[in-house]
C-alpha cells in the first residue's frame, strides 16, 4: 500500500508533471514513525491519543531512558515496525536539543531500516 510523500513538516511531494508523489516500502514507513514520533497528542482531532509528542520533552531536564522508551513504545505501534528484533534507539544531546538515531527492522522485508533526525527548542 502507498502513502503520499510527505516528509514531516514539509509540504506534499509532486512529480514532474505535477502528480502527488506516492511512497511504500522503507519510506513509508519511516515517514510514518517521524510522524508519529513529532506529532503531539491531541493534534490529531480524530486519533487524541495518537503521537509521542518528542519535541515537547526538549527543554524539560532531559531524563533519557524516559525518552527512549517513549519512542521505543510509540514506535512499536506503527505497522511497519518488526516487533523482533528489538528496535535500537540512540539519544545524544546536544546544546539545544537531542539527536535520535533509531535502527529497527521493517516488518513486512525484514530489512533493517535506519532513522535519524534532531529535535531541538
Amino acid at each position: 500500500m502507498n502513502d503520499l510523500n510527505q516528509y514531516f513538516g514539509a509540504d506534499l511531494s509532486v512529480s514532474a508533471t505535477g502528480d502527488l508523489m506516492p511512497v511504500d516500502g522503507d519510506g513509508r514507513g519511516q515517514q510514518r514513525v517521524l510522524r508519529r514520533l513529532l506529532t503531539n497528542p491531541g493534534d490529531y482531532l480524530f486519533h487524541p491519543s495518537y503521537g509521542a509528542g518528542v519535541r515537547r520533552r526538549v527543554g524539560d531536564t532531559l531524563d533519557l531512558p524516559k525518552l527512549r522508551a517513549l519512542i521505543r513504545g510509540q514506535i512499536l505501534l506503527e505497522e511497519a515496525v518488526a516487533k523482533t528484533p528489538e528496535p535500537q534507539i540512540t539519544l545524544t544531546p546536544t546544546p539545544k536539543g537531542v539527536t535520535c538515531a533509531i535502527r529497527y527492522a521493517d516488518a513486512v522485508s525484514k530489512a533493517p531500516v535506519i532513522l535519524n533526525f534532531n529535535v531541538s527548542r
